[in-house]
This record gives C-alpha cells, structure tokens and sequence, in this order.
C-alpha cells in the first residue's frame, strides 16, 4: 500500500478537520502518499481527487466544517455508482480509502468494502447515533453550542416570564436534547425515544410556574413527534399552559460550524491517525471509535446495522432534575 486516500460525508461535523489533518500526517509519517477526495462520494465517483502534503493540513484544527467538502449522491446508492468509485479509485492508483461521516457514510464504506476495496471509517456525526462508538467527532461541539443558548435563553425567559422550547438537532437521536437539557438545568426534555403527551408536559411545566420559577426551558429533539413549534401550537390550541408566556426556538445548523472544542481536536486527530494506521496495517472493513476513553474497532456490517441506544443513566437523570 503506498496510496491512501480520505474522504468526508454527510453533515459536517466540527473536528473533520482533525480528523483530515491526522490521517494525512500519519500516512506520511508511514511512508505513505495521501490524497483527499472533495465532495464526498459525488466526488469519488466524478474522479475529484488532489494530492495533500503536510502543508496543505495545516492551520485547519481550529476550523469547523470540512476542507473537503460534502456532497449528497444518489449514484453512489447503486451498485453501478460504487463500481464505478472502485475504478476511479483504481485508476489513480489508491490503495485504500479512510471515510470520516456518520450513519449513511458508513453505510457507503460497507458497500466499498463487500465489494473488496480496503476501506476504514472514522466515526463522525454531531447526532451520536453512530453503533461502534460511544462519543463522535462533532457531538461535543454541538453540545457546547446547544448548552451556550440555552444559558442565554434562559436569561431572556427569566425576564419576561417565558416557557421557552428549544429545539435543538439530532435526527431521530435524541442524545443531543438529553445531555444539554441535563446540564442546561431544563425542565424537561423531549425525545424521539420516548412518546410525550402534551398533557403531562404542559402539567410538568404549570407545576413549574406555581412554585414560582420565572422560567421554564423545554428542550426538544427535532426528531421528537412534536417539534418546539408544534408543543406551543399545541398548548396554544387546548388552552393548556397558564401563567407563562410561551415561545419556541429552533438552534438548527448553528450547531453545526462552531469553532471545535479541543474533544473534538483531540477525538479528531485520535480516530483519524488510528484509521490510518489500521488501513496501512491491512486492517480494513471496520469504524474506529470509541469507548471508555479507549479506541475501538466495528466491523462496519455491524455498525450499519446496530441500533445505538440512550445512556440510561442519563435518562433516568433527565427526570430526577427536572424539578
């Protein structure tokens, strides 16, 4: 193996970056040449592939996003569509390929691999709802951006005398909305996993109000059978909340792009110089994440069909203080 190529796909997640920058430095560091492949898969099925040296990796740890770029394709869905990457692949002669994204970029990585080209994955997406890993690149980041509006929504609410819902991302995850409900001191969280009735929320929250607090903060997962907007629709049209006045909030992709916490730095450049490592070793067909605190390898049949589910502890958490 003498040329090894990295690609991002799906949402960008911030610490990609890193995580770029880790697999190229340790490609080199082994001898190796490095190549980046732009726009994910459309780009490896168009061919759009560049040399990447030391140089060209530096000064990119801070930033969020992706210097490669991502990019849906539908192509790549077809067995024709990952032939035809295999022999754009081939044809520049790379030997193997690191693949930094989430659940349908791994998705793609199993469908190179079955078809036998050594491929890696490296576990990122800011959802964390990723089999194979118990933290992803971009989840503290996102995390950390969620908790900041949240303390600063909850200083607005306390002045007028608010129930805020605030939605934050996720996907069908709920992890996101738990852990900064959790330690944004919210009371209550709405997840996908778990069914609301709008009834009982709306008691939880008038419960809140009769014991004096001049706030309530609900976060919700966008995945969550009602949204932030349709919880207030809701209450609105069933006269169901009294005393506060209530309004929603979407976070949205402002999640996304933040300048990366140094976990996600660190887990960046942790997961992407061990994909390297294991492709260059002859190691392939897997997802590097991790667990406790140690890297961990998936086999990537296994990640694109294993269910990830919440930390119960944190579930059972979420309940007790939320008071």
């Amino acid at each position: 193996m003498k040329n090894l190529a990295v690609l991002t796909s799906g949402g960008d997640a911030s610490g990609m970056n890193a995580a770029i920058r880790a697999v190229v430095r340790t490609g080199q560091a082994r001898g190796m040449n490095t190549w980046g492949v732009f726009q994910g898969y459309s780009g490896l099925i168009e061919g759009n592939f560049k040399r990447l040296g030391t140089r060209d990796v530096s000064n990119i740890i801070q930033r969020g996003g992706t210097i490669l770029g991502s990019a849906r394709c539908p192509e790549f869905r077809t067995e024709e569509g990952v032939e035809l990457a295999i022999r754009r692949l081939r044809g520049a002669g790379i030997d193997g390929l690191v693949v930094i994204g989430g659940n349908g970029s791994q998705t793609g990585a199993n469908a190179l691999h079955k078809m036998g080209f050594p491929v890696v994955g490296v576990a990122s997406t800011i959802d964390n709802d990723l089999y194979g890993s118990e933290v992803t690149i971009g989840v503290d980041t996102a995390l950390n951006v969620a908790l900041n509006a949240i303390d600063n929504l909850k200083v607005t609410a306390s002045s007028h005398n608010r129930a805020l819902m605030v939605e934050v991302m996720g996907r069908k995850c709920g992890y996101l909305a738990l852990m900064a409900g959790i330690a944004g001191g919210a009371e209550a969280v709405v997840l996908p996993e778990i069914d609301v009735v709008p009834e009982q929320l709306a008691e939880r929250i008038q419960d809140v109000y009769e014991r004096g607090k001049p706030h309530a903060i609900v976060v919700v997962a966008e995945g969550a059978k009602y949204n932030a907007a349709g919880l207030c629709e809701y209450f609105e049209q069933h006269n169901l909340l009294r005393g506060y006045e209530f309004r929603s909030t979407v976070l949205g992709y402002v999640q996304r792009g933040a300048v990366p916490t140094c976990a996600d730095r660190l887990l960046g450049t942790r997961l992407g110089s061990e994909a390297a490592e294991q492709i260059i070793a002859g190691k392939h067909g897997v997802l590097v994440g991790c667990s406790h605190g140690e890297l961990i390898t998936t086999p990537l049949e296994e990640v694109v069909t294993g269910e990830k589910p919440l930390p119960p502890w944190f579930l059972k958490a979420a309940d007790m203080f939320a008071r």
